[in-house]
């Protein structure tokens, strides 16, 4: 099985693209000092959000549109619980995952009047750009084939959430806020104000990973269709250290297991054995990650 062709590249991209996103959101949490875990939730109800308005207006547009909002309204409860109310975001983020679980689930029901999964001939989904003018170029046009504008607005992303924060004056006071939110508040620097865009923000992006994942990866809303992705996108976070070009390359890694995974239903392995590749690469990372840093702590006399 060749893994080095364009075709696996295009299948890394197209997989990778729902994690980046929504990991993008944390890493913007992670520096501004708020550790969301809330990720999951925010995804899955992007995901039912997009494919609800895309059935009933027949734009795949309008539906991330609406998964954008959906993700910021989800949001909301850890922006004000845990920045305002000074709420625990741990509990405020869990609380907010298991809700998604339920209301999606209630509104596929009284809704779109079905269990299970979803899909209509009415349910637009997002135009590959393999079928634009974006398809004539040579190589790109292949690697991008299957991939909407959400997968290169993710990548885009990358670059510009690196830029605003080490070369903007935005940027940098929410790096500081994040290393030491006492000195900040002390120079002026509205904190709350900050952590709570911050929350928003990555609410919308973990919208828009809900609508790749539903109206572009597949066109169809699965209860729990996000299996565990949010999860993936929080240890992608933790991994990169909240850095973008970090979190990008920890996304490729589990981008690339779950194409790799794909590959092997086709050798004939079980889907249950495949589809677990991804997340037995989130145990493998974490380990390793947990030992380094052991082996960095102990010799200072630190406490593990």
């Amino acid at each position: 099985m060749n893994v080095f062709t364009l075709g696996f590249v295009a299948a890394v991209l197209i997989a990778l693209a729902p994690v980046l996103l929504a990991a993008l959101g944390g890493a913007l949490c992670a520096r501004v000092g708020v550790f969301n875990i809330g990720l999951e939730g925010q995804m899955l109800l992007g995901c039912f959000t997009a494919v609800a308005v895309s059935a009933r207006t027949g734009s795949a547009e309008l539906g991330v549109a609406a998964a954008a909002g959906a993700g910021v309204l989800t949001a909301l409860v850890l922006a004000i619980g845990s920045v305002r109310l000074n709420a625990d975001p741990i509990v405020l983020a869990i609380g907010t995952n298991l809700l998604a679980v339920g209301l999606t689930g209630f509104l596929l029901r009284s809704v779109l009047g079905t269990s299970g999964t979803y899909s209509s001939p009415d349910l637009a989904g997002l135009t590959p750009l393999g079928s634009t003018w974006v398809g004539s170029i040579p190589v790109l046009g292949t690697v991008l084939a299957g991939s909407s504008w959400l997968v290169v607005l993710s990548l885009v992303l990358v670059v510009v959430l690196a830029v605003f924060l080490s070369r903007t004056p935005a940027g940098l006071r929410l790096r500081g806020i994040g290393e030491n939110p006492d000195a900040a508040r002390s120079l002026g620097v509205d904190v709350s104000r900050y952590q709570q865009a911050a929350v928003l923000v990555a609410g919308a992006l973990c919208g828009l990973a809900g609508a790749q994942l539903a109206l572009g990866n597949v066109q169809l809303f699965s209860e729990q269709m996000t299996a565990g992705r949010g999860w993936v996108a929080v240890v992608a976070v933790m991994l990169g250290r909240g850095r973008p070009g970090w979190v990008l390359g920890a996304s490729v890694v589990f981008g690339a297991a779950e194409a790799f995974g794909f590959r092997l239903q086709g050798l004939g392995l079980p889907q249950q054995a495949t589809d677990a590749a991804p997340y037995v690469i989130t145990l493998l990372a974490l380990i390793l990650t947990s030992v380094r840093w052991r082996r960095t702590v102990q010799p200072t006399g630190g406490t593990p």
